[in-house]
This record gives C-alpha cells, sequence and structure tokens, in this order.
C-alpha cells in the first residue's frame, strides 16, 4: 500500500477529528482510502472527509494530497 503525501511538508501522518475535537490517526493510500493508522481503531463518529496533517498546518481533503 502506498500512501499519499502532505501537498505542503510531504509526509504521510495525518488526523482526522470527531464532534468533541478526539483525534484519530490515518493515512491517505494511493486510491484516496482513509484508513486508520491502527487497524483496530474504530472510526465512528470522525470526519474522514477532512484530513490534517501531523506535521504542517495543512488540512483539507484527501483528494488534494499528492504521490511521491
Amino acid at each position: 500500500m502506498k500512501k499519499l503525501l502532505c501537498p505542503q511538508c510531504k509526509i504521510a501522518g495525518m488526523y482526522v477529528k470527531n464532534e468533541q475535537g478526539e483525534r484519530l490517526l490515518v493515512y491517505v493510500t494511493d486510491t484516496g482510502e482513509v484508513i486508520p493508522k491502527n487497524p483496530d481503531a474504530s472510526t465512528i463518529g470522525f470526519d474522514m472527509t477532512e484530513v490534517y496533517c501531523l506535521g504542517c498546518s495543512w488540512h483539507g481533503s484527501s483528494k488534494r494530497m499528492v504521490k511521491y
């Protein structure tokens, strides 16, 4: 599985948020699928349409991420 990268700082580590502001670490695959870093983690209640970069201030749709 290849991972897409942040368009600004070029790292793969992302997170998503839920309504309470909790974070879930995720990756975005080269097919555009947002998957949790920990395969056992539940994605229920998390907004998977907007991802946030762990390395910089970028956030947005996973469709804007880039291939290496």
